[in-house]
C-alpha cells in the first residue's frame, strides 16, 4: 500500500471545544499527504451531516480512505466513526466502540482496572452534589468533564476553594468526575497498533512551566517542557509502557492513540503510576506529542501518516 496513491479524505474542524487543535491537526495531515502524493479532499465538519456524506458517498468521486483529523465531542466520541461505518470507507483510528468507551472517563476507568492499570480513586457526581454537598472528596482533588479531551475544563481545587464555579461557569453538561489529587510528575505514552494491541513507543515527561498541563499549556508554544526520554528511572519507564499497553487493549483502540499518567515520585517502586486517560484522536500539530515521540523512534511525520493510512479501521 505505501506505493499506491490514495485519494484520502481529511475530517477536520469539527463542533467541538478542541475545534481549532482539530484545523491545525488537519492542515499538518494535509500538507504530509500533499507530499506522499495523495489526493485530497478536505471535509470541514459541521453537524450538517449532508454535507459531509456527499463528497464521501459520491461514486466517481469516493475517497479510498478517510483520514478522521477531529478531536473531540462528535470527532472521538463515537458519532462519526457511525457515520462511516454505515458509508462503509476505511478509516484512520479507533472505531465505533473503542472510541465511546475512550472519551467516557468513568467507562475507561472501569474497562482499564481489569486490566491491572491502576487509577485515581474517584467518582461521578452531579453539579447539584457539589452545590448542594460540597467537597466530594478531602482536597486537593481535581474536577473533569466527564467527555471531553485536551484537558478542557479541568480544574484542581485546593483547601480554601470554593466551588462556586460550577453554576456559572461550568458548561459541560451536569455530570462531574471528581478525582484525587495525584502529586508528582506529568508522563504520556503514545502508542501504534491494531486489534487492541499496540507498541509503546516512548515516554516524554511534560514539565509546564506553571499550573499544570492544560489546554493552555498543552497547545502554547514554550508553555511546557517536554522531556524525551522521560528522566525515570527504567522501572518506572518500562511501566510506563507496559500501562500504556494495557489500556490500549482494555479499550480495542486502532491505530495511532496515547496515554497520560501521573506519577508520585514519593512512593515506593512503581506504587505511584496512576492512569489518568487514554486518546483515540492525538493531536497532530507541531505540539503534539504522537510525532514527537515517532521521530523520537526514527518515524518521520510523513512516515507516520502513512502509517496510519495503512493501519485504518475496516468497516464490518
Amino acid at each position: 500500500m505505501e506505493d499506491k496513491k490514495l485519494h484520502v479524505a481529511v475530517l477536520m474542524g469539527g463542533w467541538s471545544a478542541e475545534r481549532e487543535v482539530s484545523l491545525v491537526s488537519g492542515k499538518a495531515v494535509c500538507k504530509a499527504l500533499e507530499e506522499l502524493g495523495h489526493r485530497i479532499t478536505v471535509i470541514d465538519v459541521t453537524k450538517d451531516i449532508g454535507a459531509i456524506l456527499k463528497p464521501l458517498t459520491d461514486k466517481a468521486n469516493k475517497p479510498d480512505v478517510i483520514f478522521n483529523a477531529l478531536h473531540g465531542t462528535g470527532g472521538e466520541d463515537g458519532v462519526i466513526q457511525g457515520i462511516l461505518e454505515i458509508i462503509g470507507i476505511p478509516y484512520t483510528h479507533s472505531g465505533v466502540t473503542a472510541s465511546a468507551l475512550a472519551m467516557d472517563k468513568p467507562l475507561t476507568k472501569i474497562a482499564v482496572e481489569k486490566y491491572g492499570v491502576r487509577c485515581a480513586e474517584g467518582k461521578t457526581v452531579t453539579r447539584d452534589d457539589l452545590k448542594r454537598d460540597g467537597y466530594p472528596l478531602p482536597p486537593p482533588f481535581v474536577l473533569k468533564p466527564p467527555a471531553e479531551g485536551s484537558s478542557v475544563g479541568v480544574r484542581i481545587v485546593q483547601k480554601g476553594d470554593n466551588l462556586d464555579f460550577v453554576d456559572s461557569e461550568w458548561t459541560y453538561g451536569e455530570s462531574v468526575l471528581v478525582e484525587k489529587f495525584i502529586p508528582g510528575r506529568e508522563l504520556t505514552v503514545a502508542l501504534l497498533g491494531e486489534k487492541g494491541k499496540a507498541r509503546a513507543l516512548a515516554v516524554t515527561e511534560l514539565r509546564p512551566h506553571s499550573g499544570f498541563y492544560d489546554y493552555k499549556n498543552k497547545y502554547t508554544d514554550g508553555m511546557t517542557e517536554h522531556l524525551l526520554p522521560a528522566p525515570v528511572p527504567a522501572e518506572i519507564y518500562d511501566a510506563c509502557l507496559r500501562m500504556g499497553e494495557a489500556a490500549y487493549a482494555a479499550i480495542g483502540c486502532q491505530g495511532a492513540a496515547r496515554i497520560d499518567i501521573r506519577w508520585d515520585d514519593t512512593m515506593p517502586g512503581t506504587t505511584g503510576l496512576y492512569f489518568l486517560e487514554i486518546n483515540t484522536q492525538p493531536g497532530l500539530t507541531p505540539l503534539s506529542l504522537v510525532p514527537e515521540q515517532a521521530a523520537f523512534m526514527k518515524m518521520s511525520f510523513n512516515e507516520l501518516i502513512s502509517w496510519m493510512l495503512e493501519h485504518p479501521t475496516r468497516p464490518a
